[in-house]
């Protein structure tokens, strides 16, 4: 495999792992304790808590990964989606024992400007739409859009919108829900 490629002004700090044939771009900060797979891309300006990222996942520019998110394999996070970790957040509170796990399921894509509300599970082959506000769970496949977040269809394990019938006319594949 292919080491690891860091940018010269990235920091990624001792205890953190990253797996090979995975990117870390400019300006990005990776907190000790982050576990970070193999062949991702972190992009322009991330950060990176102590989390555990899958392999093949892409993270485009200025996304903050923050305690408590975990990302499965082939998740795509789209620019500047934004996470959270507290329900109630107070800076003169400490919440830090009160993280709300987030969980992104694998092959999940969430477009730019996204939000994520803690304590969320955004099912596997999921579409969130660009701007959208993510509230409550999302179902696996599902498209969900606006704000707050709705489902609006479904999506094909290879990304495409599926008709009625359920039947991607890219793959063929059938998705079955109940």
């Amino acid at each position: 495999m292919t080491a690891p490629s860091v940018h010269p002004s990235a920091i990624v700090d001792a205890g953190a792992t990253i797996g090979d044939g995975t990117r870390i771009w400019h300006f990005v900060h990776v907190a000790a304790g982050a576990r970070i797979g193999a062949r991702c891309s972190i992009g322009h300006g991330c950060y990176v808590g102590n989390v555990a990222i899958g392999d093949g996942c892409r993270i485009q520019n200025h996304v903050s990964v923050f305690d408590g998110v975990e990302l499965a394999a082939d998740v795509f996070v789209g620019p500047h989606v934004a996470f959270t970790n507290v329900a109630h957040p107070r800076a003169q509170v400490s919440r830090r024992a009160e993280f709300a796990i987030t969980r992104v399921e694998r092959g999940a894509s969430l477009g730019a400007n996204a939000t994520v509300r803690c304590g969320v599970t955004i099912g596997a082959y999921a579409m969130i739409g660009a701007g959208a506000v993510v509230t409550h769970d999302v179902a696996p496949h599902a498209i969900v859009v606006g704000t707050p977040a709705r489902q609006s269809g479904w999506a094909c394990r290879c990304g495409e919108t599926l008709p009625g019938s359920l039947i991607c006319a890219r793959c063929g594949e059938r998705l079955a829900v109940s």
